[in-house]
């Protein structure tokens, strides 16, 4: 149904500028410093007059910088053929506007899709038996060294079909976006052979075309030597370079290539190979980095101009300021932290200081991160790691983006993919704050209306 823009300026405006929403009469996640909600600068975009979509009454928390994650109080958003085309005080919508459909965002706030930027989600089997053994005092390398951990379910999902996968790893899919996903990462790493790993990734790109999302896969062949190539290493990574990763290249079935350079991984320089293989493929690279030692594993992430360097608990100074130098992510993990009983924090305020930028993802895995919950990962990097709820919100959208090299989302901007989220809530705050809810009440993803409640 076409409607003028201009007659719907006189709704209700959100709850966000209602009594009692706080001092400035605004509710954000923190004080609106000199915001002001008419303030549209490197908003509007090219004049649009026709759209597909009009999104009114809501607040946004478009992620574009400044104070509150840039708030706009009584907001607007029109989307036209799967772009953000305009997005702004809702009393600045342009007056000759007509759109299509529109929604009422019932006094929520809206936000970027939110982007779980790191995750193993394609496996078979699970690990609860290694939970209760690290209960009993077993640390991860101790069952690491015994054959559990990466080689088990190694062992399981060989043995499994693509199919069986397929029934296995949706479910945890859609666990993540029943909260707002709409961009996931997927890596292989349990197949550690040419025909499994290409197995996994393609089970990984069936998700996302079966599930309407977009999924950016990456090949972790190099996560762990696999038993046919116990005590040989050396000759595994040759088979990383020489034959993975330039089949998941040419197959088109990756995204990017990672590594796991640990103590129970892989040293330095294997990593070097694969990462340089990568290079030769065309493929970027990211690192498991510094999880559980100091192994220089930022400083190797930086000299590669790798997208993102995670885990990072022991990552040092030198590393870190090579990242940000590079430009190189921090992807921080407090799933895998929590369920490991880890002491040893990630050095946040050496990245903030630094001003490296960090990400927050799930780590979802059958052994050190079974969760499936990317907001409890919001509360988790706030409580545990001390992350602002701001900086928490900007790591599941703008800077997971940026993990994954995508510059075409995380932002509610003029020329972004049309993924978004209406919340439920009378601040963005609240997305970090409630342990266990899902205050989600509507989901487009580019640009289609998937939910609204």
């Amino acid at each position: 149904m076409a409607l003028q823009a201009a007659a719907l300026r006189d709704a209700t405006p959100p709850r966000a500028v209602s009594a009692g929403a706080g001092r400035h009469g605004a509710a954000a996640l923190g004080p609106l410093r000199g915001q002001r909600s008419g303030d549209s600068r490197k908003r509007g975009g090219t004049p649009v007059t026709d759209c597909d979509l009009l999104i009114v009454n809501a607040g946004l928390a478009t992620m574009a910088g400044g104070q509150a994650c840039g708030a706009i109080l009584d907001g607007a958003l029109v989307i036209s053929d799967g772009r953000i085309a305009w997005v702004g005080a809702r009393k600045d919508l342009p007056p000759a506007l007509r759109a299509h459909e529109e929604l009422d965002g019932r006094g929520g706030w809206l936000t970027p899709g939110l982007i779980d930027c790191h995750t193993h989600i394609v496996y078979a089997g699970n690990r609860a038996r290694e939970f209760e053994r690290r209960l009993a005092g077993a640390s991860y390398e101790d069952i690491a060294r015994e054959g559990g951990g990466i080689q088990a379910t190694v062992r399981a999902t060989r043995a499994a079909s693509e199919e069986q996968l397929l029934r296995e790893s949706e479910p945890r899919l859609k666990r993540l976006l029943d909260e707002g996903v709409t961009t996931v990462e997927i890596k292989s790493g349990y197949g550690l052979d040419i025909a499994d790993e290409l197995k996994l990734l393609r089970v990984a790109r069936r998700l996302g075309a079966g599930n309407g999302v977009d999924v950016q896969t990456t090949l972790l062949a190099a996560h762990a030597v696999p038993p046919e190539y116990a005590g040989r290493a050396a000759d595994y990574v040759s088979l990383v370079c020489e034959e993975i990763v330039p089949a998941a290249a040419r197959e088109r079935l990756a995204d990017a290539v990672d590594a796991f350079c640990e103590r129970i991984g892989f040293s330095p320089d294997q990593t070097r190979r694969v990462f340089s293989a990568a290079h030769a493929a065309g493929l970027r690279v990211k690192l498991h980095a510094d999880q559980l030692s100091d192994s220089g594993g930022a400083a190797l992430a930086a000299e590669f101009g790798a997208l993102s360097a995670d885990h990072l608990e022991h990552a040092n100074d030198a590393g870190i300021a090579a990242m940000a130098s590079a430009h190189t992510v921090a992807v921080l993990l407090p799933g895998a932290f929590y369920c490991l009983r880890e002491t040893r924090l990630p050095p946040v305020a050496a990245l903030r200081k630094n001003g490296v930028a960090m990400a927050i993802a799930t780590d979802c895995n059958p052994g050190t991160s079974p969760v499936t919950s990317l907001l409890l990962m919001l509360n988790m990097a706030c409580t545990l790691f001390r992350l602002t709820p701001e900086e928490a919100l900007a790591g599941v959208t703008r800077h997971a983006a940026q993990a994954l090299g995508l510059t075409d989302r995380g932002l509610l901007e003029a020329g972004a993919r049309a993924d978004l989220v209406l919340w439920d809530i009378d601040e963005p705050v609240e997305l970090a704050y409630a342990v266990g809810a899902n205050p989600l009440a509507g989901i487009v993803r580019g640009g289609r209306v998937v939910r609204w409640a």
